[in-house]
């Protein structure tokens, strides 16, 4: 059987993590940014020296999820900071911690991040479209996905939608994902965060 075609749409910090998922679980991805480079959003974080995780323990990170924190459980168990911190060390980025256990690259440069990033999703052989916008999703008969982007339609097995929020538009978050989704049967909600 032959490798099954994943898009995912949106190169922020969770469809980076998502295109990589994907490419060890033997998949052949495709990640879609509508920007010109991906991680737009991991610029800003940390007054621009990305705040990459914390060194807190699992428990740590329960005790401080605001909703539902028993949801995340198996996710924070199944790739832990301490596995990111490996990863992106063994992709050249080296890392530092600071006070309250926020983890910052050496360089205090969000740029360095990124560029990890993009050597990662390199080296596992991702497809990675720029300056793509998604216009569309459909599905078809055979349960295929059909993205339609820039004109043009691709065919994919699944898709991930990691586009985000309406939180920053200048980032790209412009809430497409949530169009999507919905054109998809999924319902949205909309929630209030405390």
């Amino acid at each position: 059987m032959a490798n099954r075609k994943v898009c995912v749409i949106g190169g922020g910090p969770a469809g980076i993590m998502a295109a990589y998922s994907a490419s060890i679980s033997g998949k052949d991805v495709v990640l879609i940014e509508k920007n010109e480079k991906i991680g737009k959003k991991l610029y800003i974080t940390g007054k621009g020296r990305c705040n990459i995780t914390n060194s807190a323990s699992v428990g740590g990170f329960i005790e401080n999820t605001m909703r539902n924190p028993k949801f995340l459980y198996s996710a924070f168990n199944a790739f832990k900071n301490s596995d990111l911190k490996d990863l992106l060390e063994l992709n050249g980025l080296f890392l530092k911690e600071e006070r309250g256990g926020r983890i910052f690259p050496v360089s205090d440069k969000s740029n360095d991040v990124n560029r990890a990033f993009e050597r990662i999703l390199n080296g596992r052989g991702i497809d990675i479209w720029l300056n793509t916008k998604v216009n569309d999703i459909t599905l078809n008969k055979n349960g295929n996905v059909n993205v339609i982007s820039n004109g043009d339609k691709h065919l994919f097995d699944s898709v991930v939608i990691a586009t985000g929020g309406e939180s920053y538009p200048l980032t790209g978050s412009t809430g497409d994902g949530y169009f999507f989704a919905q054109k998809l049967g999924h319902t949205v909600t909309k929630g209030i965060l405390h």
